[in-house]
């Protein structure tokens, strides 16, 4: 068969071939016109050259395997050489990933530190004028009960909602991948200057939110330590509103803006009525593969909501 035929069946480009006969890697025989003729054989070695190039091993070691191919065995790596070329391609991955690993750990120290700098819990010069009240829970708040609201949350599937986040990107609920994202949801947070709704103390699981989210914003690099890959707080207040938070508070993470309550239509979340608008009831989710794993609900008290959070993710290790 002819060079454009092997690339198409083996899935690579003719470039590709050309390079993998310069390290003779694959060995055509030559007509006697000159032109080169492959063979099936030749498809199925520059296939396998292809898998072991997603599984990161580099082409110019692929050699011990396209050698035991030769040799007949059934598979590639049937032979003691490619067996060791397995653990070396393992071993430098895993140096990989310790270095990886190492420069996550600095960076998110980084975050924290900055996140932290300057963040004086309750000081008016340093969150702004007037929040500290925002910041502290009255002593009488009336506990929330479970009403049974979020009992069909575990296992939902999660709808394909794109929401903007605080540094205006689309998020979609239902692709945040396979590593744990936390999502706590809440009505709303208070602001210097702004009232809360009248009577907000009176309803049960309404105020405390400020609160909640400094948890989570001290417990944040505990967090992704214990197995979160992300940590997103969500509302009905609109993205600028938002940005004046997570610039106050210094939060380390993005928060979502729902002013439509999609995600509360999509998956059924309990919701309240204050000052005649529609809010969302505080709940956490905890989001993996698309489908809700766990479900906190109702959340009391909400400055100490991060810890429970944290616990459960160190007691149901991946």
């Amino acid at each position: 068969m002819k060079i454009s035929e092997l690339a198409r069946r083996a899935g690579v480009t003719t470039k590709a071939v050309r390079y993998y006969e310069s390290l003779e890697l694959i060995t055509p025989e030559r007509l006697s016109n000159g032109y080169r003729n492959y063979t099936e054989d030749d498809v199925r070695l520059v296939r396998e050259i292809r898998t072991l190039q997603r599984l990161g091993i580099p082409v110019e070691r692929t050699r011990p395997f396209l050698e035991c191919l030769a040799a007949g065995r059934p598979y590639a790596d049937d032979c003691p050489a490619s067996l060791a070329s397995y653990r070396e391609a393992i071993d430098e991955l895993t140096e990989r990933i310790e270095a990886l690993t190492a420069r996550r750990a600095t960076l998110i120290g980084n975050l924290n530190a900055a996140a932290h700098r300057g963040s004086g819990v309750g000081s008016p010069e340093e969150t702004g004028r007037g929040s500290g009240e925002y910041l502290t829970l009255p002593a009488d708040l009336p506990v929330p009960e479970d009403d049974g609201a979020a009992d069909q949350l575990p296992g939902a599937k999660v709808p394909p909602i794109v929401l903007r986040n605080t540094a205006d990107k689309a998020i979609r609920l239902d692709a945040l991948g396979p590593r744990r994202a936390v999502i706590y949801i809440y009505p709303l947070t208070g602001r210097p200057g702004t009232d809360l709704p009248e009577g907000w103390n009176s309803i049960p699981g309404a105020r405390g939110c400020t609160p909640e989210t400094c948890g989570f914003r001290d417990h944040f690099q505990d967090l992704l330590e214990a197995g979160a890959g992300r940590v997103f707080g969500l509302s009905s207040q609109d993205t600028d509103y938002q940005n004046e938070v997570v610039e106050r508070l210094r939060l380390p993470f993005d928060m979502l803006s729902d002013p439509a309550l999609s995600l509360a239509d999509g998956l059924g979340l309990p919701t309240f009525e204050a000052d005649g608008r529609r809010l969302f009831k505080r709940l956490t989710l905890i989001v993996r593969d698309g489908a809700v794993e766990h479900a906190f609900y109702p959340i009391f008290p909400p400055n100490e909501h991060a810890q429970q959070v944290l616990t459960w993710l160190r007691e149901h290790p991946l």
